[in-house]
């Protein structure tokens, strides 16, 4: 059984915290947070005891860790769990610098330890079955792939200041998605973006509305538009068209209850936000990561594609301030 101590029992962490718990394959062994209640609230939910950073790392019967700090630490805690030998599962992004990014993997393959970035939708039932069935030749070749990304409402304005942005913070996930249904890197990015939502992020330098184009050295292409509110729930939809056909994943619905009567048909509202719409995913990307340790195997998504989002997300946001299009890199 894998032993694995955990940094950060915030939001995300109480998520990985509690499947890592709920777990037949691993041990939740430690939880550390520099706030003291967010981690004894994890550590009575899951029995994990509380303890220092520095003392998980030291512990020589903890196999792995899973970092679910704030973004501007993560890069920190992966050196120092490379020097440390241990496997690292880590929520995205590695780091907002790309450079930054290059010098932690250069030490992870140094180290030789197994890295996992927490791009969880590549997780997801609906996605990861037209994913299959993609790489089975349902659609044929792929040409065009579109995906939809919405936000019930925008975050706080003190999170977006430390954000990095749109690109770096929310369609990155589109970005690697994006990557995943291509099966090709990107070459060129054009962006657009508005303050539609929030004047006041405009005001902090960011955008609430944005809409990519992505190709690649083959030329295929894809779209990606996000928007920091949708007053439906939280929109979360793919298409991939080929030459034989096109694959489409929709919303996942509150329930699959219909009403039908003289003025149409109606639906129960989609789920609202990421932590309902991705419960699954995230217990199976840990899954996923269980399984790349235990096996020996490189864990997928890994250190690389993380990198490769984080440069299309830094050619988008320059494409949006320059109004041309960036070649990526």
């Amino acid at each position: 059984m894998l032993s694995i101590g955990l940094f950060g029992a915030g939001r995300i962490g109480q998520i990985h915290g509690r499947n890592l718990a709920a777990s037949p394959r691993a041990r939740l062994a430690a939880i550390a947070d520099p706030f003291p209640d967010a981690a004894a609230a994890l550590s009575a939910a899951t029995g994990a005891a509380v303890r220092e950073a520095d003392e998980i790392l030291a512990d020589r019967s903890i196999d792995a860790v899973l970092i679910g700090t704030p973004t501007d630490t993560h890069a920190d805690f992966i050196d120092r769990a490379a020097a440390a030998g241990k496997a690292v599962f880590c929520e995205k992004p590695v780091d907002l610098s790309s450079e930054r990014i290059r010098q932690t993997l250069a030490r992870v393959d140094k180290a030789g330890i197994p890295l996992m970035i927490g791009f969880n939708r590549r997780f997801d039932p609906n996605f990861a079955a037209l994913r299959r069935r993609l790489a089975d030749g349902a659609a044929g070749d792929v040409e065009l792939v579109t995906i939809l990304s919405r936000d019930p409402a925008p975050p706080p304005l003190s999170y977006i200041a430390h954000s990095g942005g749109l690109f770096r913070d929310m369609m990155i996930h589109d970005f690697d998605m994006a990557r995943f249904l291509l099966g090709e890197d990107a070459v060129e990015i054009y962006a657009v973006g508005s303050a539609l939502v929030d004047p006041a992020i405009g005001e902090a330098g960011d955008v609430d509305t944005a809409a990519v184009v992505v190709r690649t050295a083959s030329g295929k292409i894809c779209q990606i538009s996000n928007s920091r509110r949708a007053t439906y729930g939280y929109d979360q939809r793919i298409e991939v068209h080929g030459s034989k056909g096109l694959l489409s994943a929709g919303n996942v619905h509150e329930t699959t209850v219909l009403f039908a009567g003289a003025k149409g048909v109606v639906a129960d509202p989609v789920q609202n936000f990421f932590l309902e719409r991705y419960a699954s995913a995230y217990r199976h990307e840990i899954e996923a990561f269980i399984d790349a340790v235990e096996g020996g195997t490189k864990p997928s998504p890994d250190g690389a594609d993380g990198l490769q989002a984080q440069l299309m997300a830094d050619a988008a946001t320059v494409s949006r301030e320059t109004g041309q299009p960036v070649r990526i890199g």
